[in-house]
């Protein structure tokens, strides 16, 4: 054994031996419980980041305790490699994206070894090779023949500098998710899955969801924004023309004064040619199309509008009433038309003392008191007022009574209305899987036979932005209608790369299986995943997509899941000088270079050690130099040890002295904490725990030292709790230790209750609630007996000279309080 802790030649010595032996490959074995440790693939986007770094060694430190614990542990890896980024940098560079791709993900797979995480390589997929993206126009097809694939024109995200489509849930604060450009509205025929057929079972499961982080949930519940309320239908006045409004205060319709359409209602377009308001309408549209949609619906942004000339009939008063477009209404929202209730909606209030338009009251407080309309709007549930047969009613009353009117007289129906709209997957960008679908003059919309795919995405030697770039290749484009045999043209869209990530974990089950996209018989095994560990930014993206995604894999009859993941982790960021690591800001640490100075492990340790894992991480090389100086501290004890403990072998002796009862009593309880600690993924209290023990060995070396049975308990313990966090560091010890099999064949330390007991514990004794004293006891003390010592203390004698004892308060184990007068 050499003094010195030669990390490098350490890990390159145990990365060799693991990949010899095929070390981390699982197989299905129904004789073990099994463990599925999920942690969200990377994108290739070039090398990893220190952020793949915390989150992988969360996921690894997981995998290796549960194989230790006897579970048969799936720990699979793989590429997000389609998109968007790939492509611009492909662009940018005058390379193809398949090229930097690859050639990433060769960088990267490197990278991840040196890392030492348990990956069973042998399951490896990346989501840009024909024999994974056959399966995403397989689903495709099986969607669309169940219904739940569907291609309407309509109004869409569209990213100004990506030149594509997004969806709904990839616009964040109205701008990109990517790049944060603006992002406008455009009208394109797209392709769009039924996840609303879903809408309301995704929120029902997330009481399933037991072991999911709340903020994930409540973000999830929030998206898919369920609201119960009422359809009424709108008559527009002098027309046979209508439109429906959803509400969830039809209490409040006869203060109805106005009614408001979004910018890009179909109605609207209508209207524009208008000779008297058109030309307003246009261009306030226009002005629409290009603004920020979250900040025309803030309630700090100034509420602006232009009336369209167009009256319409409410319904239950008969009143005409003026239509607005105005910038507050969104298409998406409901069905992009609103009532406006001045008196009972602020925003209304705003928006109608804006262009004076009139406000009356409906509803009044329920005690009958007075509210002055003119100084703001009154929202709350209340008595109906001003409001023909229904006047008196109290609001919880009226919801009722005036859907069944509405019921009756055939112009509304009680309803419920979901924030969540159908996922477009259409995409004008070349990576990605092509879509599917053939377009023929006679046949119409046909689906590529199932024995013909995949359709290959073709290769291209350049890419042009402004349109679907598979549209340029002509090859590619023109195809035979596989029912009639006649030209016909391919669809030159791709699919949204959320598709490739909404099932991939399942693929990990059986990767090379060829007759479909999973082997169920796999699935029954291993799924739900047991742990899945990423960011919490995926939680209205991914996190949604893929629940869809197993409902619908479910209802094509693929597999028996509702919910594919057990429980949930989001870890926190890594920041450097009070920012999140980015490379425009100049702050990025290279995980290669740490490796290159202070080794894998002290990487791994420092990662899971500097903060909690679900809080944010602030990058200090102080911190990672002093989990190296650990390693180091710890190998230089074994160094002095191992040459005396050859021959000798662990053993419980009665006899121990103090010293050795010390540190005996501090590896058994090191050891439950540290496995408990892990499985709730504080990975840094286990760390500190293990620092402690160190500690402790020390302690006992240095007070006179111990025999060599006990040190060779507490080395042999440090270096099995170490495993999960620095295999390579833990591998080599176990080796010097004079074990021949592998830590990942060895099962996790015992630990004994009563060698972890404690010999004494300290009592805290308080004087009127002030602490004054402290003394030891037995474990076992009983309530009389800490009463009876704490009297005895020389303070507790010296505070009832001359005063009168009123009572002792006694926690068991913890304190007496003794109060005097």
């Amino acid at each position: 054994m050499n003094e010195k802790y030669d990390f490098e030649a350490i890990e390159q010595k145990w990365q060799q031996r693991w990949a010899e032996r095929d070390q981390f490959r699982a197989a299905e074995n129904p004789a073990r419980p099994k463990y599925y440790v999920l942690e969200m693939l990377p994108y290739p986007s070039g090398a990893l980041h220190i952020g793949h770094v915390r989150n992988y060694s969360l996921g690894d430190s997981v995998a290796r305790l549960r194989r230790m614990q006897g579970f048969n542990v799936l720990h699979p890896i793989g590429w997000d490699a389609f998109g968007l980024p790939a492509e611009n940098a492909a662009i940018k560079r005058g390379v193809l994206p398949e090229k930097w791709t690859l050639d990433n993900i060769v960088r990267m797979r490197t990278q991840c070894k040196r890392m030492g995480w348990s990956y069973d390589w042998a399951r490896e997929v990346a989501t840009c090779l024909p024999d994974y993206y056959r399966w995403n126009q397989w689903f495709f097809i099986q969607f669309f023949k169940k219904g739940l694939a569907y291609k309407r024109k309509g109004l869409v995200n569209w990213c100004e500098k990506c030149q594509t489509v997004l969806a709904n849930e990839q616009v964040v604060n109205g701008a990109c998710w990517r790049d944060g450009s603006q992002v406008i509205q455009q009208e394109l025929e797209q392709w769009y899955w039924r996840i609303t057929n879903y809408a309301q079972e995704l929120l029902d499961d997330l009481s399933k969801l037991e072991n999911w982080p709340e903020k994930v949930l409540t973000m999830q519940t929030n998206w898919i924004g369920r609201s119960e309320g009422a359809r009424v239908s709108f008559q527009i006045a002098d027309s046979d023309r209508s439109f429906d409004i959803f509400t969830t205060r039809v209490d409040t319709i006869h203060g109805a004064t106005f009614v408001v359409l979004a910018p890009e209602h179909d109605l609207v377009k209508s209207w524009v040619n208008d000779p008297q308001y058109g030309p307003a309408l246009t261009e306030f549209v226009d002005q629409m199309r290009r603004q920020d949609r979250l900040l025309r619906t803030s309630e700090e942004a100034e509420k602006k509008g232009v009336f369209t000339g167009q009256y319409a009939i409410n319904p239950y008063t008969r009143e005409r009433i003026p239509i607005w477009v105005a910038n507050f209404v969104l298409m998406e929202y409901g069905t992009g038309a609103i009532m406006a209730v001045p008196a009972h909606d602020q925003r209304d209030f705003e928006f109608a003392t804006r262009y004076n338009i009139p406000i009356r009251q409906v509803i009044q407080p329920s005690d009958g008191s007075a509210v002055d309309i003119s100084k703001g709007a009154f929202v709350e549930y209340g008595t109906l007022i001003n409001s023909d047969r229904f006047s008196g009613l109290t609001s919880e009353a009226a919801l009722e009574k005036m859907v069944e009117y509405a019921q009756s007289q055939g112009f509304g129906e009680k309803t419920v209305s979901f924030r969540l709209k159908d996922w477009g997957i259409s995409r004008q960008r070349y990576w990605g899987t092509p879509i599917p679908i053939i377009y023929c003059d006679k046949c119409g919309t046909v689906p590529v036979p199932e024995k013909d795919l995949p359709v290959v995405l073709p290769k291209i030697d350049r890419i042009l932005l402004g349109g679907s770039p598979l549209a340029t290749i002509a090859d590619f484009v023109a195809v035979t209608c596989p029912n009639c045999g006649k030209p016909a043209r391919r669809e030159t869209d791709t699919m949204d790369t959320f598709v490739d990530s909404s099932w991939y974990f399942y693929r990990y089950t059986s990767p090379r299986v060829d007759s479909a996209p999973i082997d169920n018989q796999a699935v029954q095994y291993w799924f739900p995943v047991d742990i899945y560990i990423g960011g919490v930014e995926h939680a209205i993206l991914h996190l949604i997509y893929m629940r869809f995604f197993s409902k619908a894999m479910r209802d094509i009859g693929l597999c028996a899941l509702d919910e594919p993941v057990a429980a949930l982790f989001t870890q926190g960021m890594v920041i450097k000088e009070g920012a999140k690591m980015s490379k425009s800001l100049g702050n990025v640490v290279e995980p290669d270079e740490i490796v290159r100075e202070y080794g894998a492990d002290a990487l791994r340790l420092f990662i899971q050690f500097a903060a909690p894992p679900e809080g944010d991480l602030d990058w200090n090389e102080q911190g990672l130099e002093g989990c190296f100086r650990f390693l180091a501290r710890l190998w230089r004890l074994a160094y002095r040890w191992i040459p005396r403990l050859e021959g000798v072998d662990q053993q419980a002796d009665a006899t121990a002295d103090r010293r050795e009862r010390a540190l005996r009593r501090k590896i058994h309880q090191t050891i439950p904490k540290v496995g408990h600690d892990v499985e709730r993924l504080h990975q840094n209290t286990a760390i500190a725990a293990i620092m402690e023990l160190l500690n402790a060995a020390y302690e006992a070396e240095d007070q006179g030292g111990v025999r060599p049975a006990v040190m060779r308990e507490a080395l042999e313990t440090m270096t099995l709790l170490l495993h999960p966090f620095a295999p390579h560091f833990a591998e080599e010890m176990w080796e010097l230790l004079g074990h021949r099999e592998t830590l990942w064949n060895t099962t996790w330390p015992q630990d004994d209750p009563e060698l972890a007991r404690e010999e004494t514990i300290e009592i805290v004794i308080q004087i009127n609630g002030k602490p004054r004293s402290r003394f030891l006891a037995p474990p076992d003390v009983s309530n009389e007996e800490t009463e009876a010592l704490a009297l005895k203390d020389e303070k507790v004698k010296a505070a009832l000279e001359g005063k009168k004892l009123i009572k002792v308060i006694v926690i068991p184990r913890r304190l007496v309080n003794v109060v005097v007068g």
